[in-house]
């Protein structure tokens, strides 16, 4: 084999390497990484088996207990113990149910545009269509149908009083506002 047809092999493979490297953290509509709109909850452990899943069952069992689940969740950490995702299946108590939402905690989980739990609103609104502004108690949530996404940005990265209903406009959020919760939605 020429030395030329090595080295065009060596560089596809390193090319074919890299992209797997870079999508086990990509963020698209209906996909989080490694998992997407046809992930089921029992493929999770063959997915994140370097990492540790602990499941939160929600059981109408515990209905008049004090510390009750209000819904089955599968938090994934990773191996040094940092919390990763947090993911809800669409039915509780089915192993082959699909994903209905991924909450991101991890910033290595970037969109195509750079969009991660790093980023400011500047650089969600320079990137992405924010279709609509909710606000709770204590935040703004934006929704970003694009990715099929919502960003929630704490009350106090817009200097505002933490547990008010008042209406938070997108022209209210400040360029330097942070991101709090990053959730991909599956249905």
């Amino acid at each position: 084999m020429s030395s030329l047809k090595k080295i065009v092999i060596v560089l596809i493979t390193l090319v074919f390497i890299q992209c797997g490297k870079d999508n086990q953290f990509l963020v698209e509509k209906g996909t989080v990484g490694k998992l997407n709109k046809q992930t089921s909850i029992q493929d999770l452990n063959s997915i994140f088996a370097n990492d540790s899943i602990v499941a939160n069952m929600a059981d109408d069992k515990l209905k008049n207990k004090l510390f009750k689940v209000d819904k089955e969740e599968y938090i994934v950490f990773s191996k040094k113990g940092k919390k990763i995702l947090e993911i809800v299946p669409s039915d509780e108590n089915d192993s082959l149910s699909k994903i209905k939402s991924i909450q991101i905690f991890d910033s290595n989980y970037k969109t195509e545009k750079g969009i991660s739990l790093q980023s400011t609103f500047k650089d969600i609104n320079e990137n992405y269509l924010v279709n609509k502004v909710e606000t709770t108690l204590t935040s703004a949530t934006l929704f970003i149908d694009e990715l099929n996404a919502t960003i929630s940005i704490d009350k106090k990265e817009l200097g505002l009083n933490t547990f008010s209903r008042d209406e938070i406009s997108i022209d209210q959020i400040p360029d330097i506002a942070r991101i709090k919760y990053f959730t991909i939605w599956f249905n």
